[in-house]
């Protein structure tokens, strides 16, 4: 609810816009994307992708695979532009004389939040509810009245004013929305010149700000930021989850063409209900490129963007500086996929998950210098080797294991933990047949040298390098062997595992064929017990006859009494 009105707050200023207003919007870059209808929020289906995201990897964890949106998503759904200068700069401890001298508002004291309230009041949004028997398209034609008698209609600095005033609405409510109720002022040092907005790349930033937000707490329903990229997203690459209706073809971006599906079910049914689809979706359902039909026709924003596509680069969101792994998605470029491993590190540090409250002057160009190079220089090609994906596949399994192919909300399968353990036991006995093929080789390579030294100059020198290499291919071959004694007990332990699934499978047969004879038995009581209640109301039948026809005997003869009695 809170999604869906802010976008309605934010449309209804960029209508009630006077012509000239709009005309700078759209030069910004924003204009697509706020002509779009307004589309309901799917919470369900946000929430059953964000239990899929990888945070360390910043990518969707599925069980065909790494899935990841990407630069050329953001640019095809949205509209906004992915390309031009990173959105980054300076944050300050406190904005209250920046958005005194260029908002002409106050912010809460000593902190970089300014009161939600304020700002729509200063842009004429009064009585932002909506009435009980008010539509969508009512409640917007009166708030756009309401907002076309505060705003200016002529350029000037009122005009900047409103300008701004409204993009730090677009951006805290709707682009880049965090919780709670005040607006952010993160991005106002940006909005200083209003001519340089639209050098600046707001769809990867975008981007960035949806990384965040998917990796925060699972206790959240949605994720914030502009939400019907996400689920158009979905609706791409998984159609076979049927969330979104396709009702306007041929229109740009193309979020412009999807509705969302209505369902009546509770959420937390519709939660569960897609979690199962997408552990249970058909690898051959996949739709890994989208937009390979797809004509640049009416979207210019996508020549310029071009060369930032299928590239490993890093986007910004002024603190946030996070790593596009599209080498671990090289299946939605149309390359076969080769890389499974990534870096742990590449993330640049910071101070906390997100800029909040009071610190230090910080200016993000000079804290991650070599990251906004590398953006400068459009990243690295991704490139693959592969001429198959099974071995990406087989490892992709071995390392996710049961968090991709079983839920902690699904009942255990044994059957499953049996197949990932005896995976697991193969890797591990390739590891220690490695292990001792090292081991071999290192001992052979020990011996040589020995032989070869044993005839060498008897000098000091000679000892002391002799001694040096034994001592450095002892310690190697001691290595081996723990490493190979290490793979044994791991060897061990898969084993042992291996053998108490197999009792509990044993056991699970067990339990369930005493399930079976008990249902058996129970259906054989059931029949029993309407047997007896069909006897016990025949027998209620017979029994209410004989008594009538008793009752009937006894007044017969009680009559009969009386009669003679009285002829007495």
């Amino acid at each position: 609810m809170r999604a869906g009105m802010s976008w309605i707050l934010v449309l209804e200023v960029y209508l009630a816009f006077p012509e000239f207003q709009r005309e700078r919007v759209d030069e910004m870059g924003f204009g697509v994307t706020l002509r779009m209808e307004w589309m309901r929020a799917d919470a369900p289906l946000t929430q059953a992708l964000r239990s899929r995201w990888d945070a360390e990897a910043t990518t969707f964890v599925l069980p065909w695979g790494y899935m990841i949106p990407n630069l050329e998503d953001v640019g095809r759904i949205t509209g906004l532009r992915v390309y031009g200068r990173p959105v980054s700069g300076y944050t300050y401890p406190c904005y209250q004389r920046l958005a005194r001298r260029l908002l002409d508002l106050s912010v809460v004291p000593r902190s970089s939040l300014i009161s939600r309230l304020d700002l729509q009041e200063s842009l004429g949004l009064f009585h932002t509810a909506r009435g009980v028997a008010e539509s969508v398209e009512e409640q917007l034609q009166r708030l756009v009245r309401g907002c076309q008698e505060v705003l200016a209609y002529e350029l000037g600095v009122q005009a900047d004013l409103d300008l701004r005033r409204f993009l730090i609405l677009l951006f805290g409510r709707l682009l880049f929305a965090t919780r709670g109720d005040p607006v952010h002022c993160q991005f106002l040092p940006l909005l200083e010149d209003l001519g340089e907005v639209v050098s600046y790349e707001w769809g990867a930033a975008f981007l960035a700000d949806q990384f965040e937000s998917l990796g925060s707490s699972d206790r959240q329903t949605v994720i914030s930021g502009f939400y019907p990229f996400l689920q158009v997203w979905a609706y791409l690459h998984l159609p076979g989850l049927r969330r979104g209706t396709l009702e306007r073809s041929g229109l740009v971006p193309i979020a412009r063409r999807w509705v969302p599906c209505r369902d009546t079910h509770p959420l937390g049914d519709q939660l569960a209900s897609l979690q199962d689809a997408i552990d249970l979706y058909p690898q051959i359902d996949v739709v890994w490129q989208p937009y390979l039909g797809e004509a640049d026709e009416g979207q210019p924003w996508l020549e310029l963007a071009r060369p930032y596509f299928g590239r490993m680069v890093w986007i910004y969101s002024l603190n946030l500086v996070l790593p596009l792994h599209h080498y671990l998605t090289q299946r939605s470029l149309g390359l076969r996929q080769s890389a499974v491993e990534f870096s742990s590190h590449d993330r640049t540090p910071r101070p906390g998950r997100r800029f909040r409250g009071l610190h230090d002057t910080t200016d993000w160009c000079e804290w991650a210098k070599e990251q906004i190079q590398n953006w400068e220089r459009r990243g690295k090609q991704v490139k693959s080797t592969a001429t198959s994906d099974d071995t990406y596949l087989q490892a992709f399994a071995l390392k996710y294991g049961a968090r991709v192919y079983k839920g902690a909300r699904r009942q255990v399968d044994v059957a499953c933990e049996i197949a990932s353990l005896r995976a697991l036991l193969h890797s591990a006995v390739q590891d220690r047949e490695v292990a001792q093929k090292e081991a071999k080789q290192l001992r052979a390579e020990l011996e040589r040298v020995r032989r070869a030294l044993s005839g060498a100059s008897s000098s000091k020198a000679a000892e002391i390098s002799q001694s040096d290499l034994e001592d450095r291919l002892a310690d190697a071959v001691r290595r081996a062997e723990e490493a190979r004694a290490e793979l044994v007990e791991r060897e061990t332990e898969l084993r042992t595992a291996i053998d108490r699934a197999a009792q509990l499978q044993g056991r699970v047969d067990t339990v369930a064929e005493e399930r079976d004879q008990l249902r058996i038995r129970a259906e054989a009581v059931e029949s029993r017990v309407a047997e007896a209640t069909r006897e016990l109301a025949t027998l209620r039948v017979q029994g209410s006859s004989v008594y009538q026809e008793e009752l009937a005997r006894l007044r017969a003869d009680l009559h009969a009494q009386q009669t003679l009695a009285w002829g007495l």
